[in-house]
């Protein structure tokens, strides 16, 4: 009785998001009065300081602490977009939608986003790039979130950091053991890709088919070269920055004194934002606020507060109309931003109470021997259900290194695994798919992203078990 009081809250929120019933907000509510019963009889002795309420109140706010974090990091993404737009306004100016341009806004230049700021930015400015080409409805979506392939090195990495230090391992050895089955997804999405692109009125022929592959193959051997040398943090950018910079050059060649000075100018501004952001990474012991001692603290240097000085900066240089488009950008993000709000809020409340931890668990004593291979799959629901790297990292990390351990699997392998899978299932999680369909504000429901994209989710879980048998096997052996 117990097990079936903590999973409906999570049966009744895809029930009603897969059904088209409910919009994210309304699902994720219904979730929430779902989820009290499991919570009031699951509290550890620990948490029991002031009952129920008491623990409602706490988890509350640390759940409005977590939230607080993306949806600045959401606001100043629309407000960098706003100042890019306002910079060079030719961008502006809509492209026709061709197989690399859309190909060039998703996998690799909304992936370059998202490594540089995190928190499903990426997908943000892969959509505004889509719709500008004309694409809208649910294939815009579901392009979109493709963007979000490489959530465990977005906004430099803080949830991989996160989860190393929850097991006491280097987090370098934990991204590198996240690159091997993130290389192997990243080329599977690309059929995904050309799936989703068909269905959006943009079919690929097969030479640019084959030009695609290749470039996602050069991607994956940039992130693993990368990881192998260079700090895990900047191999993301290096991975999707130098075959982003050559598709761009494909497509639109500068010609003359005149094109190159255009080129500069619509290059700068994310020039000067990877440089901004790479150099507040350097900056150790910046000044934090930190409310919740195990929480994330908000740094002077956080990829916030850098994007919001940086688009500030920008729109500054074009004042007159500046404070009007910065307002429109804002009132855009209150949709998503609530959506994100109320997600965060859940995936904390059922990870705080141990509600996570115990369908983990239970899971695992059911499958018996076979226990580890639901380390796939529970890292891809954490991911779901908690929206973000750090959140799935929080919630189960330590739980899936155990589970990997019972099958041979070294914590760093486990951990690699469950860091893949976790962000997988973030980049398609109920938190962002609503904030994708609030910015499309069509009706669109996340269903229609989920159905689409079924193909990318299914690999996640193909890939996980088929690296733990090899891993599993190796170990044994």
């Amino acid at each position: 009785m117990l097990l079936l009081l903590q999973s409906t809250p999570l049966l009744l929120l895809l029930a009603l998001l897969l059904s088209g019933r409910a919009g994210p907000v309304g699902a994720c509510l219904a979730a929430l009065a779902a989820a009290l019963p499991a919570i009031a009889l699951t509290l550890p002795p620990a948490a029991e300081a002031g009952g129920l309420p008491g623990f409602l109140a706490r988890e509350a706010l640390r759940g409005a602490w977590l939230a607080a974090q993306p949806a600045a990091v959401l606001l100043g993404g629309l407000l960098f977009h706003t100042a890019v737009t306002r910079l060079a306004p030719a961008e502006a100016t809509p492209h026709p939608a061709t197989p690399r341009r859309v190909f060039a806004a998703t996998l690799l230049g909304g992936a370059f986003v998202e490594s540089v700021t995190g928190f499903a930015v990426g997908g943000v400015f892969a959509l505004a790039t889509l719709r500008r080409m004309g694409l809208s409805g649910a294939p815009a979506g579901a392009l979109a979130l493709l963007a979000l392939v490489l959530v465990p090195w977005g906004g430099l990495g803080p949830g991989t950091a996160l989860g190393a230090a929850l097991i006491g391992q280097p987090a370098q050895a934990v991204a590198l053991a996240t690159a091997w089955p993130s290389a192997l997804w990243m080329l599977c999405l690309a059929p995904v890709l050309w799936r989703v692109s068909a269905a959006a009125g943009v079919p690929v022929p097969g030479p640019e088919r084959l030009r695609q592959m290749g470039l996602m193959a050069v991607v994956a051997a940039l992130l693993l070269a990368a990881n192998l040398a260079l700090p895990f943090e900047a191999a993301g950018i290096i991975a999707t920055g130098l075959p982003l910079l050559w598709v761009l050059w494909r497509l639109e060649p500068p010609q003359g004194v005149a094109g190159w000075r255009r080129a500069a100018r619509a290059l700068a501004p994310w020039a000067g934002l990877t440089l901004a952001l790479l150099l507040a990474r350097s900056w150790q012991g910046a000044p934090s606020i930190r409310p919740f001692p195990d929480l994330p603290a908000l740094t002077l240097t956080h990829v916030a507060v850098v994007l919001w000085c940086v688009s500030a900066l920008l729109l500054a240089l074009r004042a007159p109309g500046a404070l009007p488009a910065a307002w429109g950008a804002l009132l855009r993000a209150r949709r998503p931003a609530l959506a994100m709000l109320l997600y965060v809020l859940l995936g904390r409340l059922l990870a705080g109470a141990g509600v996570a931890a115990a369908l983990a668990q239970a899971a695992a004593g059911a499958l018996g021997p076979f226990a580890a291979y639901a380390l796939p799959p529970l890292g891809l629901v954490s991911g779901l259900v908690t929206g973000s790297n750090v959140g799935s990292n929080a919630a189960l990390m330590p739980v899936q290194v155990a589970l990997g351990q019972a099958a041979g699997l070294t914590p760093v392998q486990a951990a690699g695994l469950h860091n893949f899978a976790g962000a997988a299932g973030a980049g398609m999680s109920f938190a962002v798919t609503a904030m994708i369909a609030a910015l499309l504000a069509d009706g669109t429901r996340p269903a229609r992203f989920w159905r689409l994209l079924s193909p990318a989710l299914v690999a996640v879980l193909l890939i996980g078990w088929g690296m733990l048998w090899l891993e599993a096997g190796a170990g044994r052996g």
